[in-house]
């Protein structure tokens, strides 16, 4: 169900969104940075042709699977009625294709479908929403009585990166009980709170800013919440515990550790915190990744969209994209968001990897400065043969780039509290290094339309250039601590390559290959004074039914080679997929045939199965013929005769971003966080009902909210009973 309310906006926003995301999304969540000049103004010279061996190429057969209808259990899966589902396009054969979890590929669902949509055989319920209760003294969520001190003991707003933990470290499997852990990255204060004087100043003319009162709950409803989780038996969904002595909540006051080279340093200091190794809080927290040795890495992203430019360094303020002000309005409350006198540093302590030890709620998280400071989208980690950690990254803006971490020590094996303490310290010292990717065709033979070059691929070599090597900067005229506290200048001067929006980075558990989302570029264009089409980013306009659209509008998929071990700096590399609707020129999945994939566009937070099946989440997807879509969650084989058979699983509910996704094959679950349904609604006049879907003109029930909730979802098979139908029953 879609409302078209009168909608009155209460942030300045603009029109630059493209696709279904809304301008409300790209002002709270990043900052407008599509609407400003990009940060990188380097002039690095990257791509030149080289001689060098690449990828064998092959021909990619295509199987026919057996066609399977979608089914769409949005409202009905609690109560309400249904959208329809749209019948299968001729031509397309969705199906089983690949090892994994086996479904019919399910239709792209039109933007204003307010419904979680799954394939047929399977179902969905929420664990957990915003605003749910879980800690001690925690009250039932109401929509209409909110306040800071309770929504710091309830979940919090915009859940982004999510894992489900077995309950103790040593445990190989989720069981019957978990620990869910889940990211908390931004906030929307008009669909969050009621339009009056208790959260909101308001004009004579009836325009309205939000008060101090509803910013102090914003800063509780961002960072991490981890919370035990428990079910009947594994395949069955899971109910969370609303009092565990597990359950946590981080926020901005929360008390963090600073740790490695740049910690103590003159550049981390405040007048709060004369020792440069202590800070409150953590925001933005985007995607993130779980440790071989069970802790939980968080990225700390668009934190430029949070402080006013009054810093002591102003090229790298500039460079982070921190500007005069801010949505958030906090600079009001706090002077350390303003940088003030004494606080001109506050912004340097953020934009760090946080590691949280979720089998520890007594431990303080930790900000890793050894790793770098960036636009975080998350990060990944792997061992390689002798045991070091690595770590990979991307820096989630348009023309950064994509970065790896070495520990300096060897993982400690075994669960031994030793050797969890000593793993916990892996990610405080190491050597890390950003990509140069290098591309093997002539230049002339990449005109920006997306077209294969002669040698029938997007791909060539690479290196990792060290930024901090053994201890020593590698960066002319920088120190250790300014590599790592102004990481995108060290970036710049080293010559790295500007990419499209680098945001999530995943290791394959089953070949070891490296995976890189880059979402989009809109500044991408043929006129570009940044920079124009590149091997690594070969799109700069596209054709639609005769009309040309700049930039690249729908992402693609970058796949990194070790060139021996995980800790080599050499590589090779390819596009797995330049992503956007098959039936548009300028499109590839590698190499299968276009007519049988699922249209994708603006892959985001990337995951794997246990099979090695590659999963792919979307956010803004613009179903690239310029009518807009439902985000989704889509799988893809990068193996064998199936690799790049793009099929989408589910689509999230209209104006949701599709987040975090986790799929467990073992179990046939899949979990996505859904994040901010209704986007560019409001309280008043909400644009989406999910999850609860309270029908119109019934009063919720206790802890229920007629209007969207950000939520944390799980997708199980649906039992059938003899006699037909559907059987939901938990026992």
């Amino acid at each position: 169900m879609t409302i078209a309310p009168e909608h009155r906006s209460l942030l300045t926003v603009h029109t630059h969104a493209r696709g279904k995301r809304s301008p409300v999304t790209c002002r709270l969540k990043c900052n407008d940075a599509c609407l400003h000049p990009a940060p990188n103004e380097s002039a690095n010279e990257y791509f030149k042709d080289v001689v060098s061996s690449v990828l064998s190429r092959r021909a990619m057969l295509g199987t026919l699977a057996v066609a399977a209808g979608a089914v769409v259990i949005g409202a009905q899966g609690v109560g309400a009625p249904s959208a329809a589902a749209a019948t299968l396009p001729e031509g397309r054969f969705p199906g089983h294709g690949g090892r994994g979890l086996a479904f019919g590929a399910i239709d792209p669902q039109p933007v204003d479908v307010d419904a979680l949509v799954v394939p047929e055989g399977y179902t969905w319920d929420p664990i957990i929403r915003w605003g749910d209760p879980i800690l001690p003294g925690g009250r039932t969520f109401d929509p209409n009585n909110q306040s800071p001190q309770q929504q710091a003991k309830q979940f919090g707003y915009n859940c982004d990166y999510l894992d489900i933990l077995p309950i103790r470290p040593r445990e190989k499997h989720r069981g019957t009980r978990g620990i869910l852990v889940s990211n908390l990255e931004y906030t929307n204060p008009e669909t969050m709170f009621p339009p009056t004087e208790r959260y909101w100043d308001i004009a004579a003319d009836g325009s309205r800013t939000k008060n101090a009162y509803s910013r102090a709950i914003e800063r509780a409803a961002h960072g991490m919440a981890v919370v035990e989780v428990r079910r009947r038996g594994t395949g069955k969904p899971w109910d969370y515990q609303r009092i565990s002595v597990l359950n946590r909540r981080i926020h901005m006051d929360t008390e963090f550790v600073l740790d490695g080279p740049a910690a103590g340093s003159d550049l981390l200091k405040t007048a709060a915190d004369s020792t440069g190794r202590r800070v409150l809080g953590t925001m933005n927290n985007c995607a993130g990744g779980t440790t071989p040795w069970g802790t939980v890495l968080s990225g700390e992203e668009n934190f430029n969209g949070y402080f006013v430019a009054a810093g002591a360094n102003p090229t790298a303020d500039a460079r982070y994209g921190i500007g005069s002000s801010t949505s958030y309005g906090w600079e009001a409350d706090e002077p350390r968001f303003a940088q003030s006198e004494g606080y001109e540093n506050e912004a340097n302590r953020f934009g760090w990897i946080v590691e949280l030890d979720p089998y520890d709620p007594d431990s303080k998280p930790v900000k890793h400065t050894a790793m770098g400071r960036f636009k975080h989208e998350g990060a990944n980690v792997t061992l390689s043969r002798k045991g070091h950690a690595v770590a990979y990254m991307g820096d989630d803006q348009a023309f950064d780039y994509v970065y790896k971490f070495v520990s300096k020590d060897r993982v400690a094996k075994g669960d031994s509290r030793w050797a969890r303490r000593h793993n916990k310290t892996l990610l405080s010292e190491g050597d890390l290094f950003v990509a140069k990717f290098t591309g093997d065709s002539p230049a002339a033979e990449i005109d920006g339309s997306g077209a294969l070059p002669s040698d029938g691929a997007f791909d060539g070599t690479g290196e990792w250039l060290p930024l901090v090597q053994d201890g020593r900067s590698k960066v002319a005229g920088m120190s250790v601590e300014e590599v790592l506290v102004y990481t995108r200048l060290a970036a710049d001067k080293v010559g790295a390559t500007k990419m499209d929006r680098p945001e999530d980075v995943e290791i394959s558990p089953v070949t070891g290959r490296i995976y890189v989302a880059c979402t989009n570029n809109s500044g991408r264009t043929p006129t570009s004074t940044v920079e124009g089409a590149t091997e690594p980013n070969p799109r700069t306009h596209k054709v639609v039914n005769g009309a040309t659209i700049n930039g690249n509008r729908d992402g693609h998929v970058v796949e990194i080679i070790p060139s021996g071990d995980q800790t080599s700096t050499r590589f090779t590399w390819n596009l797995l997929i330049v992503a956007g609707d098959p039936a548009v020129e300028g499109t590839y999945f590698a190499g299968y045939p276009k007519e049988r994939v699922s249209p994708i566009s603006c892959p985001d937070n990337l995951a794997f199965d246990a099979e090695g099946n590659l999963w792919i989440s979307t956010d803004g997807q613009p179903s690239s013929s310029g009518i807009a879509k439902c985000d989704g969650l889509f799988k893809v084989p990068v193996t064998g005769r199936e690799r790049g058979h793009v099929q989408q699983f589910l689509s999230v509910p209209a104006g949701a971003e599709t987040c975090g996704p986790l799929v467990d094959s073992r179990d046939g679950m899949v979990y996505v966080n859904v994040q901010h349904p209704g986007e560019d609604g409001t309280f008043a006049a909400p644009q989406s009902f999910f999850p609860d879907y309270v029908p119109a003109g019934v009063r919720p029930e206790a802890g229920d909210f007629r209007g969207p909730r950000p939520t944390v979802v799980q997708v199980y098979r649906e039992r059938r009973s003899p006699w037909g139908g559907g059987d939901r029953d938990r026992d």
